[in-house]
């Protein structure tokens, strides 16, 4: 077993893990900082997959009063305000230090201007993009940055299994890690801990994020001890490719698509949008587009695969392959040409709101442990914007990298890690290579995504939500039988084992939470309480692990500090009935 001692480990090499990085390092480059994925640096993560692009205010008519009225008007007004607040007004900095310091060149228009696209949600077109890939932009020219700053090394397949912590101080002194690779597990002693590593939508059968996805800094923060709220809160995004068999199955169709003018359709080829919500059509948000889907496809009105057709053909095929080749691209990977002919889609799993609560500095309740991106929440609040999601992961990012760096300088911080807790916590992960019969954690993956997708989706009631709440503490006594054959080198078996363990935590967290919501707010729908309460549910669920291992929940009214949501115009919550 390897022991490496840092100042600071970065988990997860997306947009809030680089960020974090590159702004530890521009605050004191004599830091020793390690970059840890699970994948490879620079080319996993989900911010390398976003297409459409980054909100923010840059244009004179544009202001941050609107931007932050979009947000919390958009999130069902539960957002923890001084977040939402804060990415609004950090966001024009991290565009302009995308541009002049990592070399990200977005789109102009004709008068060099940065070019602004339509996002669904929003009253300005605020989107910044580069072509309909802007992730793949972004998550380049951060990781070609790190080549100039030799203070940081980035370790890939090296992934996280818990973080070690100073019980009697309650803080972060260190983390458990495995290279993949060797199978060996690595001990870092470090002084402060940046988790970044993205949420756990692949609990679901339709799911948009990449493949190594599976909530590993949520649980790692839950058994911790961290506090978590909105856990009930998953975008669903209303255009996910249908591949049947594919792995490309659930990859997003850009959001771009819909607010350039394209039309959704059901199998008797009416835009069904006008039956939702007539006056935005397709440009409604996200929440509302992908339950009208859901509705249309479970009343008997789905495509063969069981979705609807977004069709942008009507813009013109020449239009269509300059404003979107890399969707043109991704539907001719599976025979469809988006240039000219309808495609079938479904609402995928997108996006946690939820996470772990922090501050407007990402600090969470353990010192020292610092959380940022899709791994923490408030900000966001029942819904997500779409351009939002990147705008986070860079604004936090670039905050946790600063906050970390200066509480590592200014302490003299003697990290020990208790031999015992490390012991304990290998003893748990190996246990399925004793087991010479077992469970297979690949089978139990696919229960789970059946599970939580008819009981825990896009529409939810009372029952089904109980049933799951009991299937899902089944699936934790299998993945505690997990039986695993072969060396610990390269165990994909084993992997999926670390994987599947990890997303039952959470996904109980989504569960008890979404049961215990009794009303229908953004992404939350609950057949069995179709309206949106403020008066009982403008509130916060907060969830803690209790001393059995269940999910401890609260509720707490929202905190409006800087201004009342129903003051905000048009602040309502349409839902999906007819």
């Amino acid at each position: 077993m390897e022991h490496v001692k840092a100042d600071i480990l970065v988990l997860g090499s997306g947009g809030a893990g680089l960020f974090a990085a590159h702004h530890a390092a521009d605050q004191n480059p004599n830091l020793k900082i390690i970059v840890s994925s699970k994948g490879l640096v620079g080319k996993s993560g989900c911010t390398r997959m976003v297409q459409g692009g980054y909100n923010v205010v840059i244009h004179p008519d544009d202001s941050i009063e609107k931007h932050f009225k979009d947000t919390i008007k958009g999130g069902g007004g539960i957002n923890d305000q001084k977040m939402a607040w804060t990415l609004v007004n950090d966001a024009p900095k991290r565009i302009r230090e995308l541009e002049t310091k990592m070399g990200v060149f977005f789109d102009r228009n004709e008068d060099g201007t940065v070019h602004q696209k339509p996002f669904a949600g929003q009253s300005f077109d605020r989107t910044v993009h580069k072509g309909d890939l802007t992730g793949i932009e972004i998550i380049s020219r951060l990781r070609d940055q790190l080549f100039a700053k030799p203070s940081v090394v980035c370790w890939d397949e090296v992934r996280a299994i818990d973080l070690l912590i100073d019980e009697e101080n309650c803080r972060v002194v260190g983390c458990l890690m495995i290279n993949m690779r060797s199978g060996e597990f690595i001990v870092i002693q470090c002084k402060a801990v940046i988790v970044g590593t993205g949420g756990a939508a692949t609990m679901y059968k339709i799911a948009t994020p990449s493949l190594e996805k599976a909530g590993d800094g949520m649980a790692m923060c839950y058994r911790a001890g961290t506090e978590f709220l909105d856990m009930e809160m998953m975008q669903f995004h209303p255009t996910g490719l249908l591949a049947e068999n594919s792995r490309l199955n659930g990859g997003v169709l850009e959001e771009g698509l819909r607010g350039a003018g394209g039309y959704l359709i059901n199998s008797h080829g009416e835009r069904f949008m006008k039956n939702y919500d007539p006056d935005r059509m397709e440009r409604s948000t996200r929440d509302r587009v992908s339950r009208a889907a859901y509705m249309e496809i479970m009343e008997g009105r789905g495509t063969p695969l069981e979705g609807v057709y977004i069709d942008v053909s009507h813009l013109g095929k020449e239009n269509v392959l300059r404003m979107f080749p890399g969707m043109v691209e991704r539907c001719r990977d599976v025979g469809k040409d988006l240039s000219i002919e309808p495609v079938e889609i479904s609402p995928a799993a997108h996006f946690q709101m939820g996470g772990v609560k922090v501050s407007v500095n990402c600090e969470s309740n353990i010192e020292g442990l610092y959380v940022a991106g899709e791994d923490a929440g408030g900000v966001h609040g029942a819904n997500r914007l779409g351009g939002n999601g990147v705008c986070d992961s860079t604004v936090f990012g670039a905050r946790a990298g600063d906050a970390a760096a200066s509480y590592v300088s200014e302490r003299d911080i003697n990290a020990k890690i208790s031999n015992q807790q490390v012991h304990s916590i290998i003893e748990e992960v190996i246990a399925p290579f004793s087991r010479l019969e077992g469970e297979n954690p690949f089978y139990i993956r696919n229960d789970l995504k059946e599970l939580m997708w008819n009981n825990v989706g896009l529409v939810r009631n009372g029952k089904d939500l109980e049933t799951a709440i009991n299937e899902l503490s089944l699936l934790e006594e299998r993945v505690n039988c997990v039986s695993v054959k072969g060396p610990k080198k390269y165990n994909l078996t084993w992997q999926e084992f670390l994987n599947v363990r990890n997303l039952v935590t959470v996904s109980k967290m989504v569960a008890s939470a979404s049961l215990i919501r009794t009303e229908s707010r953004g992404s939350h729908y609950r057949q069995d309480y179709p309206e949106i309460n403020d008066e009982d549910w403008l509130s916060n669920i907060y969830i803690t692990e209790s001393e059995t291992g269940e999910p401890h929940l609260r509720v707490e009214k929202t905190n409006q500090t800087h201004i009342d949501v129903r003051e905000i115009e048009g602040y309502q919550t349409i839902t999906v009935s007819k």
